[in-house]
């Protein structure tokens, strides 16, 4: 996400750091570098120049260039400019007091408003509130199916048209059946086009003269740049949205539309998809999306991740095994699943301070899905006993282990060898290594030697 952004802005933020005094040409010099960034991740013209503008008002002050550490005062700058430029604060759906709440997407065909409405629907459960779908796309072919089959998926109710094409209608009475099934968010999923006409238009109107919508909510894809700021000024214009989803925002190296869209349109970002599964749809947090674009991870999001997928008495528990030297290849393969479960490992690495600088130390050496899928089955290969007790296996058991598993014998020993060092290192760190600098010492060598790459992971 964003890659070549960031690249590119921890590149000319690095003229600022390690500087014990700046003058404004330096900070000139500096503010160019930024705004070729900018303009390079497809940022608007307008856009690019009032955000450089706003951070040389604020950092050729005296309080920044004399400063002990006038670098990291306008990295803070820029940081600060950056989260204002991407909306501020967190905007998500605005609940009615009174339910059922309205959410009504928008968007050209192709944007993935369908899928994001069965997203939107799981993102709106993990609030705490009861969704149904409403399936108003009634023109493009197998829309209506899609949406139903995305419903079966996520268990949740879909209304669909009953052989009559009023959209209208079947938004109406799409709120009685909210209300008979006790479900309090209603999302419409409406007809996009190839481009903007009337004929969408004016149904857009009729189905808000026709319901009370909450929240009518842009969806356009990230990856179109530019183009999708137009199409947002081109909406907000025509019909009015309270806010925009950018999809495909894993995807987007440049980041061009999430840094345009709030200043051109003047409405927030309020959703991200990251990725595939239905559950890839993230709040749009400004502060940590700017902390994310200039390479200072983002923490909060991955710890919130973490805590979806394993409890904190999950958590301890291992951590306790692991310090006592007693990981048996079940603890593995659950770690396994629930590193895939936050997404790629890129993505992860991303989220961590420093993560993106070691991802490039790493080069090829990151593990990829299917190594990962290989490191499972080869667990899952083995007996119960041999999960629990790993040091029985043996010549034959390995030869076993590889067939079962569909890899090679040098695949299982790389894992056992790795999985056996990992214990070792864990054990020293939770035990009593000694006294003074010898112990250290020799639990730093043990670090050292910890050779990573026999379990795949870098």
């Amino acid at each position: 996400m964003f890659d070549s952004l960031t690249d590119r802005l921890t590149t000319a933020l690095r003229r600022f750091s390690g500087r014990g005094r700046l003058s404004k040409e330096d900070v000139e010099a500096g503010l160019r570098e930024v705004r070729v960034a900018l303009l390079e991740a497809d940022v608007n013209f307008r856009v690019a120049r009032a955000f450089v503008d706003r951070v040389r008002e604020r950092a050729v002050g005296s309080d920044v260039l004399e400063s002990l550490t006038p670098g990291q005062q306008i990295v803070k700058i820029v940081a600060e400019e950056l989260t204002a430029l991407l909306g501020g604060e967190l905007r998500k759906i605005t609940y009615a007091p009174q339910p059922p709440t309205v959410i009504m997407l928008v968007g050209l065909q192709g944007s993935g408003k369908t899928t994001t409405a069965a997203k939107l629907a799981v993102a709106v459960r993990r609030d705490g509130h009861r969704p149904l779908l409403v399936a108003a796309d009634v023109r493009r072919p197998a829309a209506v199916q899609q949406l139903e089959k995305l419903g079966r998926d996520i268990n949740t109710p879909v209304v669909s048209p009953d052989g009559k094409a009023n959209v209208p209608q079947l938004c109406k009475r799409s709120l009685d059946e909210a209300r008979k099934l006790n479900c309090d968010v209603v999302i419409i999923d409406t007809a996009g086009r190839l481009q903007m006409d009337d004929a969408l238009l004016e149904e857009l109107k009729r189905i808000r003269q026709t319901v009370r919508v909450n929240d009518t909510v842009l969806v356009v894809d990230s990856m179109t740049g530019q183009e999708a700021v137009n199409v947002g000024r081109g909406f907000e214009d025509a019909v009015g949205v309270d806010g925009v989803i950018l999809t495909k925002l894993d995807g987007d190296a440049r980041g061009g539309a999430a840094l345009s869209m709030r200043e051109t349109i003047g409405k927030p970002i309020m959703y991200s998809g990251t990725g595939e599964k239905l559950s890839d749809l993230e709040p749009f947090a400004p502060d940590r999306m700017a902390s994310r674009i200039l390479g200072m991870g983002d923490v909060l999001t991955l710890v919130e991740r973490a805590q979806e997928h394993v409890s904190e008495k999950q958590a301890q528990e291992l951590m306790e095994r692991s310090f006592a030297g007693r990981l048996t290849m079940d603890d593995f393969v659950d770690q396994l699943r629930q590193v895939r479960n936050l997404g790629p490992i890129e993505n992860v690495l991303g989220m961590m301070p420093g993560g993106r600088k070691l991802m490039q130390q790493a080069g090829n050496s990151l593990p990829s899905e299917q190594d990962i899928g290989r490191m499972e089955a080869i667990v899952l290969s083995m007996t119960p006993q041999e999960r629990r007790h790993p040091e029985v296996i043996k010549g034959s058991r390995r030869k076993r282990i590889a067939a079962g598993s569909g890899t090679t014998l040098a695949d299982v020993n790389r894992l056992l060898k790795g999985f056996d060092q990992m214990q070792t290192v864990f054990k020293a760190l939770g035990g009593k290594p000694g006294k003074g600098m010898r112990g250290k010492a020799r639990m730093l060598r043990q670090l050292k030697g910890l050779d990573t790459t026999q379990l795949g992971i870098g």
